[in-house]
């Protein structure tokens, strides 16, 4: 180690960043780097989500249609045929309700529920969710079973 090749340690020497609109002497002054005119060297500019620089943008050229029911209540569907599946591996005997399917990952927690009749159902259970389709009802009672709405 010379003279010459004397360095700070590495991290102790913190650069500031350059120093702008401090004069013309500092080769930053003037517009401070920031261009001539336009928005973006103006104070207080900020760029709004989907500008296209004055173009019209794409949200408001493309044709709007149709309508989007707010108060809308999305059901996750569960065909006879998954239950069917679960009894006979054994992961359900009698009873099928919200926490039996949480456990089996065909629902989460606060879904709302409805049993749709797709599949044949042989054994009798005591089904308790939010919704049955006609013949979901149907197809549990001739099995022996009841449907119990939430």
């Amino acid at each position: 180690m010379t003279l010459h090749n004397l360095q700070p340690a590495k991290g102790s020497v913190k650069t500031q960043g350059k120093r702008v609109g401090r004069g013309q002497g500092s080769g930053k002054g003037g517009t401070a780097t920031r261009g001539h005119k336009g928005a973006k060297s103006r104070s207080g500019y900020s760029r709004k989500v989907g500008f296209e620089g004055g173009q019209m943008p794409l949200q408001r050229r493309v044709p709007k249609f149709g309508f989007k029911n707010i108060n809308r209540k999305e059901y996750v569907g569960i065909n006879l045929h998954k239950l069917q599946e679960l009894v006979d591996c054994k992961k359900i005997t009698d009873t099928v309700t919200l926490d039996i399917l949480v456990e089996n990952r065909l629902a989460r927690r606060n879904d709302l529920v409805k049993i749709l009749g797709d599949g044949a159902l042989k054994a009798a259970l005591t089904i308790t969710v939010h919704k049955f389709t006609a013949s979901a009802k149907a197809a549990i009672e001739k099995a022996g079973g009841t449907a119990t709405t939430l």
